[in-house]
């Protein structure tokens, strides 16, 4: 006499899964081959861009500029006080309000005053508008969110690396700009024809791979070294 089988005791138990884990690999495996990889603007612009110089925050000039006209202000704050207060003004208050206005235009302490202080709004305004960090040379990014920089001392170590690496150099110096590049070598053993091509050619090399957004002009002399 047989036994009547449950026709679910047969059944393999389902495999455990993790509830917390399951549902969001389970989205992840969905979304994959619907959901394509973001690239970044640039690239998918054709290419890197240069960045521009980041602006500097000039806190030296602000603060000094700013020192200047408080105590200038402070000072003449504090002489219209006393005279408020009953005091005779400051001395060199009633000698600056007479020379002012007894003194005429074309007088050489009324042009020198005139010109220092064009000089210094004209040096505050070209401060506002500059980005400043002249020693920076912008590097070429491939995004519009980046902007990076190198130090010109850094770039100069660098290339100054790669001369002393050419035959026949035994020393060189290195003047980084922004628009050039200067570099005096000592030629200990070859002809100076073959040292100075030789050398131009590693300091150009050694340029573009910096990826500079607009790469200096090389200048390049040699001489040789006199014993």
């Amino acid at each position: 006499m047989t036994r009547d089988q449950d026709p679910t005791a047969d059944r393999e138990p389902p495999p455990a899964t993790d509830k917390g884990t399951s549902p969001t690999v389970d989205l992840l495996d969905k979304q994959a081959p619907d959901t394509p990889q973001r690239e970044s603007g640039n690239d998918a612009a054709g290419g890197p861009r240069p960045s521009r110089r980041p602006w500097s925050a000039r806190r030296i000039p602000a603060a000094l500029t700013a020192l200047v006209i408080a105590a200038a202000a402070g000072i003449l704050l504090y002489d219209v006080v006393r005279v408020r207060a009953g005091r005779s003004a400051a001395a060199w208050r009633t000698r600056l309000a007479d020379e002012l206005a007894t003194r005429p235009l074309d007088d050489v302490w009324i042009r020198t005053g005139a010109a220092v202080l064009t000089l210094v709004g004209l040096w505050l305004i070209i401060l506002a508008l500059s980005p400043g960090l002249r020693r920076q040379l912008p590097l070429t990014t491939h995004d519009d969110q980046v902007e990076a920089g190198l130090d010109r001392r850094a770039a100069a170590l660098v290339l100054r690396d790669a001369a002393m690496r050419v035959p026949g150099v035994g020393a060189a110096r290195i003047r980084v700009g922004r628009n050039r590049v200067r570099a005096r070598a000592e030629v200990r053993f070859r002809p100076e024809a073959d040292v100075r091509a030789d050398l131009l050619d590693a300091l150009r090399e050694r340029r573009d791979r910096l990826a500079l957004a607009r790469p200096p002009r090389l200048t390049v002399r040699v001489r040789t070294r006199r014993k």
